[in-house]
């Protein structure tokens, strides 16, 4: 594609067909709601009027909220309503290591008392509405040092609230903090003992969730209303941390899951409709529509295999390409070794964007694959995934620095905005109205515009 092309499929006022503007104004539509990781859609694009740019620890804070314990689950929003979870040691607690994984193994869980917490916050001024403890006891699986317990987002329908703890179990609450159901979660062993991610998603009724592990994986759906198993279908796979995505395209509604196996899609009742296998060994990224398909990638950082795929609606059977194939019949393309490893990827005004853990980003153009910048330096170690709004893509490092991109297919870095020098940041944030929510190892805070930026 000629770079001019290029150009004017990033633009603003590039001339969508109809039915895209009409998906992009339904999301618009809901974006006073932020009701699971990475918010409608799954694709962390704000939509919000005047939502800030720039930020630090005591410029644009609308206001900040301690957190006791540790967590590394999402807010999610309804209303005035914040959700989010986190559990608590009652002994000494190791502090958990910056940087990639290796060397954080702990294979043998805690000996110490846990209380595994569910919190509702008001949005607008960041006091505690409820606070519940769901569970407490010696937790009998162990987690990487830098995971936690509470590392799964919460997801809403508007009416109730589903926190999930793997491990666990799922406890589902209404908005004024009565518990309605919980289905508890037998412990499985995860790759190393790392521990679980996987976050439920709602959709419909229902609610899906992938448990992915050494022992026993599958893919569940429990009626949202009551909690009662609807079906339960085995997966072959071992530990991954993917949370599945309710695929609604053009022809009907699927439930993809990526794994380490390959990825795979199911209808409403858990039948397999298709699979694509050729994934990295380790799979942590969630999967999201664009342009009527699905985005899915693995990158592992010690594998030469790190695909990004983009799907079409339709496929049936096995839809794995062949040698050194970029695209079928059901592949609109693949890029083999582009993906990242623990932040998902981002879709916005025409480029995909790459965050790398290891501190780097690249831009593809979302409708071919061409890379138009690749590999361009950041500071820093990242796990949370970037998210979009007003012509910018943002980059949350381990250090609570975001760096705030253009919107571009040039790299170009607009400036870095800093939180506490010692609050980690591994969570992804929520985007709701004009504010900006991001979850830290011990506050969250409410980013907002206090004066003219």
């Amino acid at each position: 594609m000629p770079r001019v092309a290029i150009k004017l499929s990033i633009c603003k006022h590039f001339c969508f067909p109809l039915f895209l503007w009409l998906t992009l104004f339904a999301v618009a539509e809901s974006q006073e709601n932020w009701p699971q990781f990475r918010g409608p859609g799954a694709r962390g694009i704000g939509d919000g009027e005047n939502l800030p740019s720039r930020w630090s620890a005591s410029e644009n804070i609308e206001w900040q909220r301690e957190i006791p314990g540790r967590g590394w689950s999402s807010p999610v929003v309804w209303g005035e309503r914040v959700f989010l979870t986190s559990v608590i040691n009652s002994g000494e607690m190791e502090e958990a290591k910056k940087g990639l994984y290796f060397g954080g193994e702990r294979l043998k869980p805690s000996q110490n008392q846990h209380r595994w917490m569910v919190y509702c916050l008001d949005l607008i001024s960041g006091e505690t509405i409820w606070e519940r403890e769901v569970h407490a006891g010696v937790p009998k699986t162990a987690i990487h040092i830098k995971g936690s317990y509470a590392s799964e987002t919460a997801a809403t329908d508007g009416e109730r609230v589903y926190f999930c703890f793997g491990n666990l179990g799922i406890y589902c609450f209404d908005f004024d903090g009565n518990p309605v159901w919980k289905h508890e979660l037998e412990p499985r062993t995860t790759r190393l003992g790392w521990g679980t991610a996987a976050s439920p998603v709602v959709h419909d009724g229902r609610l899906y969730f992938v448990n992915d592990n050494e022992e026993s994986s599958y893919l569940m759906a429990l009626n949202a209303t009551d909690g009662a198993v609807l079906w339960k279908t085995p997966r072959e796979e071992a530990t991954n941390w993917a949370t599945p995505f309710v695929w609604k395209n053009s022809l009907r509604t699927e439930i993809v899951t990526a794994g380490t196996g390959g990825v795979r899609s199911y209808d409403e009742s858990g039948r397999l409709l298709w699979s694509l296998h050729g994934m990295s060994s380790i799979t942590i990224a969630t999967p999201y529509e664009h342009d009527g398909n699905v985005v899915v990638s693995s990158g592992y950082v010690m594998d030469p295999r790190r695909p990004i795929y983009v799907i079409r609606p339709g496929a049936e059977g096995d839809i794995s390409l062949e040698d050194d194939a970029t695209s079928s019949e059901f592949v609109v393309w693949a890029q083999p070794r582009a993906a990242p490893y623990n932040p998902s990827t981002i879709v916005y005004q025409g480029g995909l964007y790459v965050l790398y853990d290891r501190g780097m980003v690249s831009c593809l153009n979302a409708q071919t694959g061409e890379i138009l910048f690749d590999k361009e330096r950041l500071k820093g170690e990242f796990t949370s995934s970037p998210w979009a709004y007003d012509g910018k893509v943002f980059c949350l490092n381990e250090d609570g620095v975001t760096f705030v991109l253009e919107a571009s297919d040039q790299f170009k870095l607009l400036h870095e905005n800093r939180l506490e020098p010692d609050d980690m940041g591994m969570a992804t944030p929520a985007i709701v109205g004009d504010r900006l929510l991001i979850r830290t190892a011990a506050r969250i805070y409410s980013i907002r515009k206090m004066e003219k930026e």
